[in-house]
């Protein structure tokens, strides 16, 4: 039994090790981790459980029979964060470069079937040179394996993907349907074709950090919700995010104790100014609300005209979506569209309560805007808060106009409770351009236009610009001191946290995608 025990742990040790001494060096020197590295640092210290070490390839062509890899080029188990046990794989550079074979898949697909059975969140860490050639279809038919369960298990558990290094072709559809997508600057790239493919093709030249790094899908695709200097600040990026969400759709999130109220609530009198034509960073304002001004933004570099992340209110854990008039005026667009309906939908899944506040002027309008499908892409907002059936409130800071106020969690959508603050407009459209409609032909007809035209507009503003028409009829619940904004949250959150609410019995809606 002993010699037995020794040639298992021998084996142990070989898989281990991955590539060998050389490739570990070259990882490194690459700036890069080990896959179990990574793992040792996302994990609760001591808790990682390794499943399938002893699995290998079956390939035989192209000399693969020859050819050792060791775990198949992937590390698969199981472990805690802050406690809660995650289901995982790191893809080993080491090892055939991490690419995606047969048995490689075969490991990740097991991995995520238990984490759905046993209600865990999945946690992929990606850093791989693409399909393994030598095995051709099986290969493809390993992604496809992949992208059926992230399909199937979307909204049963959180799925994370962190791209630590290459990721290319196919590989990228596995991340692009999980929930949230981490990567890290300089290291790590997506797309769909490479470089050269690209030159060749289009004759185009771009590197490959210009074509699909971080920064690229942090701020330009919107493809990345995080991105991180180093791997270790990633990866602890994870670890927070998680502290937010609950393990499964069954679940509400984790709840913590709430910290004492601190004073805070007296800034948000001069946090945002009465004009509307002036900006300020709706970033103050939730940072003043919730617990400890603790904030984790999502997207912060994409579609900036929106602002959508987590926090937390007397300990509750809430998706906050609001609109930051210190970018486009914080009107609507097809980026922020999208950033914001796919929130609202992650949130929705995994029993989130949903906060808004809301500044609103618009959808912005333009050519481009609308030859790019904004009609569509701002239906979603619509179709997402609508399909919602977690707690709903909406705070309206200052103006809600037009078809924007609607889309942005209105009474009218299905919200639960709407607040507004005292300096609120809500209306049609802004006082200038319903004062230039209504009241053309005075302002023409009249000695002195430009005089006629401010009173007018100064007429509107008085009898519509404010909160308390729409509160007349039941749109607004309560018109409220920003200095309760707080609390308020704090006795909706309560008193809505049993709610419960149901939609017609159908296989699913068809969102405008």
């Amino acid at each position: 039994m002993i010699e037995k025990i020794m040639e298992m742990e021998e084996r142990r040790r070989k898989v281990e090790l991955g590539g060998g001494d050389r490739r570990i060096a070259q990882q490194h020197d690459r700036g890069k981790l080990t896959a179990r590295e990574r793992l040792e640092i996302l994990l609760d210290p001591g808790t990682f459980r390794e499943l399938n070490p002893f699995i290998e390839h079956r390939g035989t062509l192209f000399g693969l029979d020859k050819v050792e890899a060791p775990g198949e080029g992937v590390v698969t188990g199981y472990g805690k964060v802050d406690g809660r046990t995650v289901y995982v794989f790191a893809q080993d550079f080491t090892v055939f470069g991490g690419a995606l074979g047969e048995m490689h898949a075969q490991k990740i697909a097991k991995i995520m079937d238990l984490a759905a059975k046993n209600g865990c969140p999945i946690i992929g860490l990606n850093d791989s040179g693409g399909a393994r050639i030598q095995e051709g279809v099986v290969s493809l038919d390993g992604y496809g394996q992949i992208f059926y369960r992230n399909s199937i298990y979307s909204g049963v558990v959180p799925q994370i993907s962190v791209i630590m290094g290459p990721c290319a072709g196919g590989a990228v559809y596995s991340p692009a349907i999980t929930d949230f997508i981490f990567m890290v600057e300089g290291t790590s790239q997506m797309f769909i074709t490479g470089p050269k493919v690209i030159e060749a093709v289009t004759g185009e030249s771009i590197s490959s950090n210009d074509l699909g790094g971080a920064k690229v899908h942090g701020c330009l695709s919107g493809v990345a919700h995080f991105t991180g200097p180093g791997e270790e600040e990633v990866l602890g990026q994870v670890r927070r995010l998680l502290s937010f969400l609950p393990s499964n759709s069954r679940e509400k999130p984790p709840r913590t104790s709430a910290r004492d109220d601190d004073g805070w609530e007296e800034e948000l009198i001069d946090l945002v100014p009465v004009d509307g034509t002036k900006v300020y960073d709706v970033r103050r304002v939730i940072e003043r609300v919730v617990d400890d001004g603790d904030f984790m933004e999502v997207h912060p570099q994409f579609a900036k005209n929106a602002v959508v992340g987590f926090a937390r209110i007397d300990g509750r854990p809430v998706g906050i979506i609001a609109n930051n008039p210190k970018f486009m005026a914080g009107g609507l667009d097809i980026d922020s569209s999208d950033k914001i309906a796919r929130f609202i939908r992650f949130c929705d899944s995994f029993n989130m309560p949903l906060i808004t506040f809301e500044d609103v002027t618009g959808f912005i309008p333009g050519v481009k805007q609308e030859h790019g499908g904004i009609i569509r892409h701002g239906a979603k907002i619509l179709y997402a808060y609508s399909e919602a059936t977690v707690p709903k409130i909406t705070v309206i800071l200052r103006k809600a106009f037009g078809g924007a106020y609607v889309a942005l969690n209105s009474k009218a959508i299905g919200a639960d409770l709407v607040y507004a603050w005292p300096i609120a407009e809500i209306a049609v459209m802004g006082p200038e351009g319903a004062a230039n409609i209504i009241f053309a032909r005075e302002i023409e007809e009249s000695p002195d236009p430009a005089a006629t035209r401010a009173e007018k507009i100064a007429e509107y503003r008085a009898r519509f610009s404010n909160p308390y028409v729409a509160a007349s009829y039941g749109m607004v619940d309560d018109v409220i001191d920003p200095r309760e904004t707080r609390r308020k949250l704090k006795e909706a959150l309560e008193i809505l946290e049993e709610k419960q609410e149901s939609r017609p019995a159908k296989k699913h809606g068809n969102i405008p995608l």
